[in-house]
């Protein structure tokens, strides 16, 4: 599963486009600020919203890609009668035409624009969440101390390392950075804790650190962090076990949706 970026990024390579984005909005609006969407002469990658609004945008940015003057500055959209919708706010809208030559840069800005999240661990569940993240607002650090785990074809929003030891790779984390911790090996998951606890104490930038395991693991590992200095309220900072409750199954994809669903609500 490859996300929008990775779909405008492929495209790219074979034909032009319009991105529109989103650069504000007032009051009540489909999609948020930052939200992007490209136009190509057959279809749509992403989407602003739909309804009315992104079937006038649509219409626009495929005249220009037609040959039509290009649309300059920020255009407003108010989302009421005349526009044959009923939120009642106002989207600002900008519109770029993009080429090939266009595709590095654009790659890098909207990556940089998603929630970053550390993912430790290159095993079963920890391919599932890298490909179900990589189709939702997420950019993804996906880390490993072996060699030879990661697929040799990722999306955009995903980026490999090789970090031994493994919790190496903690301190050079995006601050930020949503945390998930499912290495081979509980003495590496540990160690992992243990750095991300240095660097909540520390910078407390790490908004969630998430375990996966039981409760009964989740207890062990209380009792080794404790004998490390570490206090309840440290220990309260890691969620363990991961993912929202109610999501019954332990396959790999089943566990990735409610790990997912829980960084969403995060």
């Amino acid at each position: 599963m490859n996300g929008a970026v990775d779909e405008l990024l492929a495209r790219l390579a074979h034909e032009n486009a319009v991105l529109v984005r989103i650069t504000s909005t007032q009051g009540s609006a489909p999609r948020e600020a930052g939200t992007w969407m490209a136009v190509w002469a057959d279809g749509l990658t992403g989407t602003i919203g739909g309804g009315q609004l992104e079937f006038q945008v649509t219409q626009v940015a495929r005249d220009m890609l037609a040959g039509a003057p290009a649309v300059d500055g920020v255009q407003r959209y108010p989302l009421g009668p005349s526009l044959g919708q009923c939120c009642g706010g106002v989207v600002f809208l900008s519109y770029q035409q993009v080429r090939s030559v266009d595709a590095p840069a654009l790659r890098s800005e909207l990556v940089a624009k998603l929630r970053p999240v550390a993912l430790f661990g290159g095993g079963h569940v920890g391919a599932a969440l890298a490909r179900l993240l990589a189709t939702l607002p997420f950019s993804v650090r996906w880390i490993d101390s072996r060699d030879g785990v990661f697929p040799a074809a990722l999306p955009a929003q995903i980026e490999c390392e090789h970090s031994e030891p493994v919790q190496g790779a903690v301190a050079q984390l995006a601050p930020g950075s949503r945390v998930l911790i499912m290495s081979f090996s509980h003495a590496e998951d540990l160690d992992i804790v243990i750095a991300c606890l240095k660097r909540l104490r520390e910078h407390d930038d790490l908004p969630y650190v998430g375990l996966i395991g039981s409760k009964t693991k989740w207890a062990t590992f209380q009792h080794r962090l404790e004998a490390r200095g570490f206090s309840a309220a440290e220990m309260d900072r890691v969620t363990c076990p991961i993912g929202v409750p109610g999501i019954g199954g332990k396959e790999p994809e089943v566990i990735a949706v409610a790990v997912a669903a829980q960084l969403l609500l995060d």
